[in-house]
C-alpha cells in the first residue's frame, strides 16, 4: 500500500526512538534485591516493556505478562521502582541507530514533529533531553499527560489538534501493536519498528502500513 505524505509525525520513545531496556532492568533488579526477590535479568524486562511503569513493576513482581500481583507487595515495590528509576533514566539508555539521521530528515524535510510516549512526564522529559532530542519535538504527550494513553487514541488525537493537523495528514512511528491500535483508532497511518518491544511479537503481525529496520528509512518511504 501507497503511503500518504503527512504533515505531522509523532513518534513514540521506548523501542522506537530509544533503548530503554537497560535501565529499566537495572531498576527492576535493584527493586527486587530490595524487596529480598530473586532478580529478573534484562532478558525477561525486554518482554515486558511498553505499557508505563506500574505495568512493568506488575509483571516483574509476577514474573510474567499477564496478572495482579498481591497488593501490599505492588504498594511497596512501586515507590522503590519510581526512585531508582528516576535517578537512572538515562544512564544506560541510548538512541538507536538512525535516529538522529531520521528527526533531521523530517525536520529539514518541514514535517511537524511530536512525540507521544505511556512514559510518564517525569521520565519522558528528562530522557529526551539527556539524550540531545527534546528540540526536535514540537509537543510531547506522556503517559499521564491525560486520563487515558495508548493505546486508545486521545493521545494521538490531541497532539493532532493542538498541531493544528487533520488525523488524515497524521501518521505515528511506533513499535508494538498498542501504537498499531492508537494509530488505526484515530484515523493516523502507522509506520512500525522491526526492532522494538513489541512482547516478543514480530509487529507485522498487526499490519502496520510499513515496517522499517531504522529511522533513516522514513525518508526513503516518504520519498517515493
Amino acid at each position: 500500500m501507497a503511503l500518504r505524505k503527512p504533515k505531522m509525525l509523532l513518534i513514540d520513545v521506548d523501542g522506537t526512538l530509544v533503548d530503554s531496556v537497560p535501565d529499566l532492568a537495572y531498576c527492576i533488579d535493584q527493586m527486587m534485591i530490595a524487596l529480598g526477590l530473586p532478580i529478573r535479568g534484562e532478558a525477561a524486562v525486554r518482554q515486558w516493556v511498553g505499557n508505563g511503569v506500574e505495568r512493568l513493576v506488575k509483571r516483574g513482581l509476577l514474573n510474567q505478562l499477564d496478572g495482579e500481583p498481591e497488593a501490599t507487595l505492588y504498594a511497596k515495590a512501586l515507590p522503590i521502582f519510581m526512585d531508582l528509576y528516576a535517578d537512572n533514566t538515562s544512564k544506560r539508555s541510548c538512541l538507536y541507530p538512525g535516529v538522529v539521521e531520521g528527526l533531521a530528515y523530517m525536520q529539514k524535510a518541514g514535517y511537524q514533529i511530536g512525540c507521544v510516549t505511556n512514559k510518564a512526564a517525569q521520565f519522558t522529559l528528562p530522557l529526551l533531553k539527556d539524550l540531545g532530542i527534546f528540540d526536535y519535538f514540537e509537543i510531547v504527550v506522556s503517559g499521564d499527560t491525560l486520563a487515558k494513553k495508548k493505546p486508545d487514541p486521545l493521545p494521538l488525537l490531541h497532539a493532532a489538534e493542538k498541531m493544528g493537523v487533520a488525523p488524515a495528514d497524521a501518521m505515528m512511528l511506533g513499535d508494538s501493536k498498542s501504537d498499531v491500535k492508537a494509530a488505526r483508532a484515530a484515523g493516523f497511518q502507522i509506520i512500525c519498528m522491526s526492532y522494538g518491544y513489541n512482547h516478543g511479537e514480530d509487529i507485522r503481525n498487526y499490519n502496520p502500513d510499513a515496517v522499517v529496520d531504522s529511522m533513516q528509512e522514513i525518508e526513503i518511504l516518504l520519498e517515493q
